[in-house]
């Protein structure tokens, strides 16, 4: 049986695992060395072999024929469209931004939770959005990047969709998961995603020069595949078993102070006003989205 304590420290790895991420996959693509679609074939496969291989020791699960279908469109949203969006978009624009945009996607759930599934929002929840999203539109329009060619509009636009890609699955995997465990859920996911992914980065991949590579690039490479999606994958369900959604969602205010603080140790980002004041408007809104409404006994 596993402990609160053990649920809080992977919880706590995820959001390591991911703000450090934003500033291994940049150093990885930005050096020439793995472009993005080629990277994202790297991370989804490396994490589909290992995701299958731990599942020798798991359980066995029968999948219904009629969720075979349900697991692709999971993994076209929640592995392909959401994973290229994503690393094309760490690529053009900073890990500040991108990690502080990446938070919003509690906010798009809402959202999408009020059409979809006809949950209730709440005035204040409404307040909660619109500031949030004033904070991403300012990130977005009015950041800025010392990195020449970089392209933050581009970029943080590609790391927005990528919220709301990640979104979408979400609320197209709950009845999946809460019918399968897990790991089996993931495996297939992944198993989906590698074949999707596979046709964007293929051509990417074999122009990749490994003999150039410095172990430093190496191991940026196996943290963004091990680390940061193996990883987290790993944790996340651990996180949930045990910890509220409430608390879990608290915890997404970490991942962009340590992707800002580890960017700025790396010197792979700065710290300017817009990006202050659009990440406090961001946090805030994200907030007052996460309250649960008072009930009256």
């Amino acid at each position: 049986m596993q402990s609160r304590g053990f649920a809080l420290f992977a919880l706590i790895m995820v959001q390591v695992l991911y703000g450090l991420n934003y500033t291994f996959a940049k150093i990885v693509m930005n050096g020439n060395f793995v472009p993005p679609f080629a990277l994202t074939i790297l991370r989804v496969g490396g994490a589909a072999i290992l995701f299958w291989l731990i599942s020798i020791w798991l359980p066995k699960e029968k999948i219904e024929r009629a969720d075979y279908f349900k697991f692709f469109i999971a993994a076209l949203f929640g592995v392909c469209i959401n994973m290229l969006f994503f690393l094309k978009g760490v690529e053009l624009t900073t890990p500040i931004h991108a990690a502080a945009i990446t938070t919003i996607t509690p906010v798009i759930i809402l959202i999408l939770s009020s059409f979809v599934l006809k949950e209730k929002v709440t005035v204040l929840k409404i307040v909660g959005i619109t500031i949030a999203f004033s904070g991403a539109l300012a990130l977005t329009l009015f950041g800025d990047s010392d990195r020449v060619g970089n392209n933050v509009v581009l970029g943080n636009t590609f790391i927005f969709l990528n919220a709301i890609f990640y979104s979408i699955y979400v609320i197209l995997i709950k009845q999946l998961t809460k019918k399968y465990h897990p790991f089996t859920f993931i495996k297939w996911l992944f198993l989906f995603g590698f074949f999707m992914v596979l046709p964007f980065g293929y051509k990417e991949l074999q122009e990749v020069q490994w003999e150039t590579f410095s172990p430093y690039v190496y191991f940026s490479i196996a943290f963004v595949v091990v680390g940061a999606t193996f990883g987290t994958y790993l944790f996340n369900p651990i996180a949930l078993n045990k910890l509220k959604a409430s608390t879990v969602g608290v915890f997404i205010y970490l991942q962009p102070v340590i992707a800002g603080l580890f960017a700025l140790v790396m010197g792979a980002d700065s710290m300017d006003t817009i990006k202050i004041i659009a990440m406090l408007l961001i946090f805030s809104g994200v907030y007052l989205v996460s309250l649960k409404p008072k009930t009256v006994d």
